[in-house]
Order: structure tokens, then sequence, then C-alpha cells
């Protein structure tokens, strides 16, 4: 009898095991650099592709705002890490119909074009800063592509809750100090979408001066997606309030969709509102 009941202990405990260790592994302590590509690939990557009409408020300090709105198509590039994406823009009036296309590389300067219809013109632009203001908002072309994960050391100061999400306190910190507008930045990543739900970026007087919150997240298709989001320039008071609407990935965007050609007659499917 007392062999029999080890028996049955023995094998429960097996079978307890069996159960329990799948969690065990999915709970892996990850490292610094884990945690930031998988915050890359859900942030920047979701999707082959994507499309989603953005409403931006650009909001001065006194209360005067500005508005814009586009259509943003995305498509990665298979076994790459480089992006295509191309923009129409639907208001203000001064810029309807305007079209602006970027090819992202992570390790050279971006391809952008872009197309006026008041002077039915197609126009390479320079592209040799990341840094610049996304169509005047707070927003960088950096803030919006990523960074290659190679130009920052990577550091999980803390784990903790923001809210009721748990998260890692992911501190990035660029290896060349000339090559990116920050000294450091802290970001709150969600520990079970790796979404970033807070960010602070200092200068280089290691002092606060943008901060990026994630407003709103829902599932899209299955994917986890900041629906609402702000960034607010501390120092000045000025910041710009993101809405996605529309918001539909793996679509099959064809390749030559991004091409001058299109730039001057995009396909009404994938512009429309």
């Amino acid at each position: 009898m007392t062999v029999r009941i080890k028996t049955l202990s023995t094998l429960a405990a097996i079978a307890l095991l069996s159960v329990s260790s799948p969690k065990v592994i999915a709970q892996k302590t990850l490292t610094p650099q884990e945690v930031a590509a998988n915050y890359q690939k859900a942030f920047i990557y979701p999707g082959k592709d994507m499309r989603v009409v953005v409403f931006m408020r650009l909001v001065e300090s006194g209360g005067k705002e500005r508005t814009r709105e586009l259509t943003l198509l995305r498509k990665n590039t298979e076994n790459s890490q480089d992006q295509k994406f191309f923009i129409f823009f639907h208001q203000p009036a001064d810029v309807e119909g305007m079209t602006f296309m970027v090819y992202k590389y992570p390790h050279k300067d971006d391809d952008r074009w872009l197309f006026m219809p008041a002077l039915d013109l197609v126009k390479r632009i320079a592209a040799n800063d990341k840094r610049s203001s996304f169509v005047g908002s707070d927003f960088t072309y950096e803030d919006i592509s990523g960074r290659d994960l190679s130009e920052d050391d990577f550091s999980i100061e803390k784990e903790e809750k923001l809210g009721d999400r748990d998260c890692y306190l992911l501190k990035s910190v660029p290896k060349d100090s000339k090559g990116a507008d920050y000294s450091y930045k802290l970001s709150w990543v969600d520990k079970t979408n790796f979404l970033p739900l807070k960010e602070e970026y200092y200068d280089v007087r290691k002092e606060l001066y943008k901060v990026f919150t994630a407003e709103e997240v829902k599932d899209m298709g299955g994917i986890p997606t900041v629906t609402k989001r702000k960034m607010e320039n501390v120092k000045n008071k000025h910041q710009t309030l993101v809405i996605y609407n529309q918001v539909e990935y793996n679509l099959g965007i064809e390749s030559d969709l991004f091409s001058e050609r299109f730039l001057k007659r995009p396909p009404t499917k994938w512009i429309k509102r």
C-alpha cells in the first residue's frame, strides 16, 4: 500500500510539472536587448503592412490649435528592417491632396519624396536628419519609424506597475551622443504586449524635455495597437495628440504603390477615409 501511495505521489508530481512548466518558460527573465527587440516588433513593425487614417491636434501653450488629417500606409520589407511609408493629406485645406513617401533604412539616410499638387511637382527632399519634426508635430521621423537597435545601449532599471499594467522600465542610451536628440530615454514597456505605455526623453543636461503617453490601446484584428497617443514638449508646453482611426493590418498592399508614379495619382481604395 505504501509503495502504491508513493507511486501515485510521484505521478502526480510529474503531471503537475508537465502542466506548470510552460508557464515557467513563458515567464523567463528577458534581457534588456530582448525587451527592446520585442518593443520594436510590437510598436514599429506590427503586421506585414498597415493602413490607418490619422487625426492630429497640435496644441500650443496658449491653447491655439491646428489640425492634420492624413491616411498613412506602411509596408514592411520581408526579412529586413526596411519599411516604406505613403502619406496622403486630407486636411488642412492648404495641403489637401499632397502626398509624401518615405523609404526607411535603419543603417543609412531615408529616401523621401513630396508631391505638391499646386505645382504638379514631385520633389525628392533631403533626409539626413531623422530627428526633424514629422509634419510639424512634436513627433520626429525617428519617433514614427524607430531607431536601429544597434545604435543604443539598453538596461532594465526596474519592473513596476504603470496604472494596472505590469511594465519593464527600459532605459535607452544612444552610443553616439550626436546621433539622437536625447541623452537617454526611459520607456515603460507593457510586459504582456510590449507596447510603450509611457516614454520620457532627457536632453543633454539630463533634464526631462519630452513625454510620450499611450492614452488608449485596442486590439485591432488581433494586434494590440496604440490608437490614442500624445507627445508633449514639457519645455515649451506644446503638445501633439494623435488618434488612429480605421486601423487595418495585413491587407496585401502592393509594393508598386510606393512609387513616384502613384504620388500624383494614388489609388482611391487605399487613401479614402
